[in-house]
């Protein structure tokens, strides 16, 4: 048995071969999975039942075994009648998730169509589909490097 919380097969085998720079989204129940992904990334679907399971528990999955240099969101265009709502409160339990883990990183909103084009990169890996009914619950992870522990 692993003791990392990732246990997914699959999404073990597709991050074991990324890198740096290597990119894996967490996509909402809404997202367009089949369409808006990079040529090189495959999809994980882990719907189960509406709402089963959230972004934010697959976020936290991933960072108890990435290495993650930065965390996106789908920014919410001013135009968007979403917008007039404030920040998506979901983002708020992204930050928890990340404050939890430990992790020095912050939540860096990237507007919609912006975000669609980062996901179509020859670097995206890896599309984790999940059941997520949240607006605006789209989390792009970029990884980061192994690196040495200091041992004391």
């Amino acid at each position: 048995m692993l003791k990392t919380a990732l246990l997914h097969p699959e999404i073990l085998r597709i991050v074991a071969r990324a890198g740096h720079h290597s990119k894996i989204l967490i996509a909402d129940g809404n997202y367009p999975a089949s369409t808006k992904r990079g040529p090189n990334a495959e999809i994980v679907c882990l719907q189960l039942t509406p709402g089963v399971p959230t972004v934010a528990q697959v976020l936290r999955a991933l960072l108890s075994a990435l290495p993650i240099d930065h965390v996106n969101t789908m920014g919410v265009p001013a135009d968007d009648p979403y917008a007039r709502q404030g920040e998506p409160p979901v983002w708020d339990e992204f930050r928890a998730v990340i404050a939890d883990a430990g992790a020095a990183l912050t939540l860096e909103p990237i507007l919609k169509w912006d975000f669609y084009q980062h996901v179509e990169s020859p670097d995206h890996v890896l599309t984790i589909q999940t059941a997520d009914q949240s607006l605006w619950a789209n989390v792009l992870l970029t990884m980061g490097c192994r690196v040495e522990e200091n041992s004391k």
